[in-house]
């Protein structure tokens, strides 16, 4: 239904490759999981790994973050203060996550950015993403009764099975200060969410 590789260019050379059968719903989904058995092969002597967290040397985690395992921060990775990373979290390197950024459940790839104030939930990220200050990535449909995610596909919505779906973003995606991405968002390449507007492709 979805090939990861025309959304994102490096999924296939990555660690997460062999995963490309699944939807992006179903990635994030079992996000905790493929966090922990990529934990598990990783060299021991390119990592510093405690209690299900490992990080490059190269990363920086500034002091008042939270870091909760499985998590993998790779090279030149920067974690500020005030940070909070949890429910089984890649990054690949050279990612930013700011001031007061919550990020649960997701898979980002190189040179991403969460600047600061932002909250992404179980997503797939790809490379050179940037949300502005205050941008919002949602993940679930609390506004309604029928809470499963459904993602809009062409000119069709199709039904996820999931009730915790936020977003797939392709590289290069920018996304304007205070703007936000209602669950089942799937963005091209590129694509730019202006300012303060609401993303909504189920209501398209």
């Amino acid at each position: 239904m979805i090939d990861h590789q025309h959304y994102i260019l490096d999924f296939a050379t990555s660690a997460i490759a062999r995963w490309g059968h699944l939807t992006p719903w179903e990635l994030v989904a079992a996000s905790a999981d493929v966090v922990r058995q990529l934990l598990a092969e990783l060299p021991p002597n390119e990592y510093l790994t405690s209690d299900e967290i490992a990080a490059h040397p190269t990363a920086i985690v500034e002091r008042g973050a939270v870091l909760k395992g499985p998590l993998i921060l790779g090279p030149g990775c920067f974690v500020a203060a005030g940070a909070y990373l949890r429910g089984g979290c890649w990054l690949a390197r050279d990612c930013i996550i700011g001031p007061s950024s919550e990020l649960k459940s997701s898979f980002v790839f190189a040179g991403s950015r969460l600047t600061h104030f932002n909250f992404v939930g179980d997503s797939i990220l790809g490379a050179n993403v940037n949300l502005e200050a205050g941008s919002i990535v949602c993940n679930a449909r609390n506004e309604r009764s029928d809470k499963e995610v459904q993602v809009r596909l062409g000119e069709h919505l199709h039904r996820t099975g999931s009730n915790k779906f936020g977003a797939l973003l392709g590289d290069g995606v920018c996304i304007g200060a205070n703007a936000v991405l209602a669950p089942g968002s799937i963005l091209r390449p590129d694509t730019v969410v202006r300012r303060a507007s609401l993303c909504d492709q189920e209501a398209a």
